[in-house]
């Protein structure tokens, strides 16, 4: 299956480097990420526009034990019309923005922080972020989800093609993203991210103009980030000049997964 969504092709990019499996079938991708079951987009099953009415059986054949379900859908136009009466089975449908950008403009407000790819010894700084940032239910369930999901972006860091970045402000990290290399021209944003107390002083804007300097410095002619159209964070986005070129769609349904 030749993958024609930009934001697919970088998150298969992102799958693939962290050790998932992808299988072609010849109506469908499987991707299974065994270490994190309960990664709802590290088991999902990709599916072209015009196979989604079968999809939601195709995803119970290839993951019989999952309490989720998860279908992407590979196109550009945020095509979502041929799964009508979904919703009385639970199923609902996210479409994001994808943006691009082959340059960056400066934040116009340029945050009082260090801003510097993280070491070694910042891991435990971005595993308290990622708690504080976090609006899920508490479980055991969750934190343990959490944990494995920081310990894979740390492998990425450890094994190439993938930096993560923080902004420090006095000694803290208090923002912080992840950018993936394809080393053929792309690089993908990865969880970007402020701590709630520390919002609204262009962390993030900062953050996310530094990163993409660097990813380009590094090789990246295109840098591609996926957003929320209705969240604060796409305006972020677009002051630093990206523009939207795509719509992802995804479909998910969840019993108790995080």
């Amino acid at each position: 299956m030749k993958v024609r969504s930009l934001a697919f092709r970088t998150d298969l990019l992102v799958r693939r480097l962290a050790g998932s499996v992808i299988l072609d079938r010849p109506s469908h991708l499987v991707v299974r990420t065994s270490t994190i079951p309960s990664f709802w987009w590290g088991n999902f099953v990709l599916v072209a526009p015009d196979a989604l009415p079968e999809a939601p059986d195709l995803f119970a054949a290839e993951f019989p034990e999952a309490s989720h379900l998860a279908i992407g859908v590979d196109g550009t136009d945020g095509e979502a019309s041929r799964c009508a009466g979904w919703e009385r089975l639970g199923i609902s449908a996210e479409i994001d923005t994808v943006l691009t950008a082959s340059s960056l403009q400066a934040p116009a407000r340029p945050a009082r922080a260090g801003l510097r790819a993280l070491t070694e010894d910042d891991w435990e700084q971005a595993a308290q972020l990622r708690h504080a940032c976090d609006e899920s239910e508490p479980s055991e369930e969750h934190t343990a989800f959490l944990t494995a999901k920081l310990a894979e972006e740390r492998r990425l860091c450890e094994t190439g093609g993938t930096t993560w970045f923080g902004a420090f402000v006095d000694g803290e990290m208090r923002a912080g993203l992840g950018i993936v290399l394809d080393g053929r021209g792309l690089a993908r944003y990865q969880h970007v991210e402020t701590h709630p107390a520390f919002r609204r002083r262009g962390l993030a804007s900062s953050l996310v103009h530094f990163a993409g300097v660097e990813a380009m410095a590094g090789g990246a002619r295109t840098l591609v980030i996926v957003a929320d159209p209705d969240a604060k964070a796409i305006g972020i986005y677009r002051s630093l000049g990206f523009t939207g070129t795509e719509r992802q769609v995804r479909f998910q349904r969840t019993v108790d997964a995080p």
